[in-house]
């Protein structure tokens, strides 16, 4: 019983890493072809893929993508949603001799990085506001 419970879980364990090999790959090849046709489908803005993230069938993908200093997010994303279907067969050319069936496409505004420097100003204001005689006392 126990060999039959280790062999499940290395299979497991293999499903998670073809996953990650094949999120790479994608996220790799999509931040190619989003370079190449920056000023067609990203309205000229600097966008990189941030993260990706595959179903366990390889069907189905969630591109979190990165805009830095950028102005026209709404326009990025609109266009990015426009040209869903060019970006996907662009994939496919790069993908077809890697996978049976070229996954469906979904993309998300990762704003983490929008987060992060709201939290640094919070921060900063904090440390601001903080009295020296508070810190003579302690």
């Amino acid at each position: 019983m126990r060999g039959i419970l280790n062999c499940i879980c290395v299979f497991c364990n293999q499903m998670g890493l073809r996953q990650e090999k094949f999120a790479r790959l994608v996220q790799k090849d999509l931040g190619e072809i989003f370079q190449q046709h920056r000023h067609e489908w990203l309205a000229g803005e600097f966008v990189s893929i941030s993260s990706v993230k595959v179903s366990p069938d390889l069907g189905y993908l969630k591109i979190y993508l990165s805009m830095l200093n950028t102005a026209k997010r709404a326009v990025v994303m609109e266009n990015v949603e426009l040209y869903a279907r060019e970006i996907r067969k662009a994939l496919a050319i790069r993908l077809k001799n890697q996978v049976r069936k070229i996954p469906e496409l979904t993309f998300f505004e990762d704003d983490t990085l929008d987060y992060v420097s709201k939290m640094d100003k919070i921060f900063e204001e904090l440390n601001k506001n903080k009295s020296p005689e508070s810190d003579s006392t302690e």
